[in-house]
């Protein structure tokens, strides 16, 4: 006798009762990987987090999330990290510091060279991840640590994104070009393309029409 349920997809497989088949082992994984966009409006302000992309490998996520989110609205650069590569801290209250919330080990003494690391903060939730800033630290605990001394003043931080700058593609200062398409890609905005001014007039039009 087979194996009979509510679902409709276990049934036509024709399961023994009573038995458990074997596990089949895991597939490797198929699909791409995910990798975090962040969007820069306009020169000098921070680079602010927008959306994932998922890609093969970095440089096809670059170019996803240059599609995806810098078409239309105005961008002036792009930055790209794989998901995996980012460290993040626990999330607090709209008007809590994370940093005063965690225990951020200070660390005793450097064995290693120090590199750059990027940090991200969410001031308050529901809003995006903008970048705070660059510190230098032999790993994420005291590239964390470091960040709190230098930012962790700015008022409340809901959560923290830590990665190494070396895993994070940005567009560099020779591609500025690739962004100047149209002034302000205006043509890519709903509102430019007046649709309510066609309404208003065919309504008027039909309007007339009617009347007669």
């Amino acid at each position: 006798m087979s194996l009979k349920s509510l679902d409709p997809r276990v049934t036509r497989l024709n399961l023994p009762e009573g038995e458990v088949p074997a596990m089949e082992p895991k597939p490797e994984l198929d699909q791409f990987e995910t990798y975090e966009a962040f969007h820069q409006k306009k020169e000098g302000t921070a680079h602010t987090y927008v959306g994932p992309v998922h890609a093969p490998n970095e440089d096809v996520a670059f170019l996803f999330a240059k599609e995806q989110y810098s078409r239309r609205f105005p961008c002036v650069g792009l930055w790209i990290a794989r998901t995996e590569n980012i460290q993040v801290t626990p999330y607090v209250g709209d008007q809590e510091n994370v940093y005063e919330t965690i225990t951020i080990d200070e660390p005793t003494e450097r064995n290693e060279q120090a590199e750059p690391y990027e940090i991200f903060h969410l001031k308050k939730r529901g809003k995006a991840h903008a970048h705070a800033g660059r510190v230098m630290a032999t790993s994420y605990p005291e590239a964390l640590a470091e960040a709190k001394k230098a930012f962790g003043e700015k008022g409340p931080i809901v959560n923290v994104w830590v990665v190494k700058s070396k895993d994070v593609l940005q567009s560099a200062e020779e591609d500025k070009d690739m962004w100047t398409t149209i002034p302000e890609k205006k043509y890519r905005e709903a509102i430019a393309y007046k649709v309510m001014d066609k309404i208003t007039k065919y309504k008027e039009e039909n309007k007339t029409t009617t009347a007669q």
